[in-house]
């Protein structure tokens, strides 16, 4: 398989106000030395409670959001090196389905204009070409032609869903952010735009950076799955390897509380102890494991020194003494 996207230590802070006047400055670090792979063609989930990081890497990763240090190299190119006007051009590789199909929709604009809008910044075919590929997106993602003058609150929540999908595609991107692309639509609707981003990878090769709380729906669509915990990652693997045999507790925590999986006991599944606490500070991080507070196996070694991502059990794991819950 060859490699689309490699991100190696990706860092991301944000500066806090000052105390006083001449007081040092604290920095909230939102991204601590992250580092994944994605392979072309499969979909990779970044999964973990709110505030752990997930939705700022993936924004770091194709440069929405600053990075403070790290590498992204993607198709051999570091983004984060590139000129303004050189990842203007890559952005035809790279788009990004926004969480909220109600508000990341100009009210004011007809569908048609805002699908195309990509490929009129970008200069991308005649007048003529370009609607005819709005019109071939649009039957890709289930919609009608005759919908192509309307306004978006004229569409259900699904249907504007399915429009942002069709704008991402208009530059034929060979990746794709789908930041909770489905958290603000009914279940029923979000099982259609769900199979809808299934069909689309496998006909048309995509690879899709996926954010999610959501551990059912990322079992659905995602071949690989990274758990995020205070800035980092503490497990990566494929979604067979992490679902049937998490090793870390956080990750067993978090499978343990989905209401929408349903364990298969078969597999020797038992559920973990149950944590408690919030998770510390990203402003003042602990020397050790993130988790180790929480964590109902934590030693003295766990809140001294920082756990590495080791291979485990088929998959990664940044955990001193990992395991199947017991």
């Amino acid at each position: 398989m060859t490699t689309l996207l490699d991100v190696q230590d990706l860092t991301v802070r944000f500066a806090m106000p000052k105390k006083s006047l001449f007081g040092p400055r604290a920095y909230l670090e939102a991204v601590r030395q992250v580092s994944f792979q994605l392979q072309a063609g499969r979909a990779l989930g970044i999964v973990g409670e709110s505030g752990s990081g997930k939705t700022t890497t993936a924004m770091a990763a194709i440069r929405l959001v600053d990075a403070a240090g790290g590498k992204v190299i993607f198709d051999g190119q570091d983004l984060l090196q590139l000129s303004d006007e050189d990842m203007r051009q890559r952005r035809r590789d790279v788009q990004l389905i926004f969480q909220d199909p109600y508000s990341s929709l100009n009210p004011r604009a007809r569908v048609a204009d805002i699908v195309r809008e990509p490929m009129d910044l970008m200069e991308i075919g005649t007048e003529q070409e370009r609607r005819d590929r709005v019109e071939e997106l649009f039957k890709l993602v289930g919609l009608r032609p005759d919908q192509l003058n309307l306004f978006p609150h004229q569409f259900s929540g699904g249907q504007r869903q399915r429009i942002s999908i069709a704008r991402a595609l208009t530059t034929n991107p060979r990746l794709l952010v789908c930041d909770e692309p489905v958290s603000a639509l009914d279940v029923a609707i979000q099982a259609q735009i769900l199979n809808l981003l299934a069909k689309l990878k496998a006909e048309l090769n995509l690879s899709y950076l996926f954010i999610s709380h959501d551990l059912g729906v990322v079992r659905h669509v995602c071949d690989d799955v990274a758990v995020m915990y205070l800035g980092k990652i503490v497990e990566i693997g494929s979604r067979e390897a992490l679902f049937d045999s998490p090793q870390h507790p956080y990750t067993q925590a978090l499978l343990a509380a989905a209401p929408s999986l349903a364990r298969r006991k078969s597999r020797g599944y038992v559920r973990p102890l149950k944590i408690s606490g919030d998770p510390p500070s990203p402003i003042n991080p602990p020397k050790g494991c993130a988790f180790a507070d929480r964590c109902p196996r934590a030693q003295e070694p766990c809140r001294h020194t920082q756990p590495t991502l080791e291979p485990v059990a088929a998959h990664k794991v940044a955990c001193h003494f990992p395991g199947p819950a017991e």
